[in-house]
């Protein structure tokens, strides 16, 4: 994944508040790291059960 897809679906995700994000230094390098939020949490667990239903159904026909 290119970093001119990554850093926009980042950003988006931070803006809906699904993550949270700060600047990290270390030597002379800076860097943004991202953490996950609770809002962002629930979305993920709703997605993997969307995700599991899916694929359930392409697989077992149900």
């Amino acid at each position: 994944m290119s970093a001119g897809t990554l850093y926009p679906m980042l950003h988006g995700l931070e803006k809906k508040g699904y993550l949270t994000s700060r600047h990290e230094r270390t030597g002379r390098h800076e860097r943004r790291v991202y953490e996950i939020t609770d809002l962002g949490q629930i979305a993920l667990l709703d997605a993997r059960a969307k995700v599991k239903e899916l694929f359930g159904e392409l697989i077992n026909g149900r």
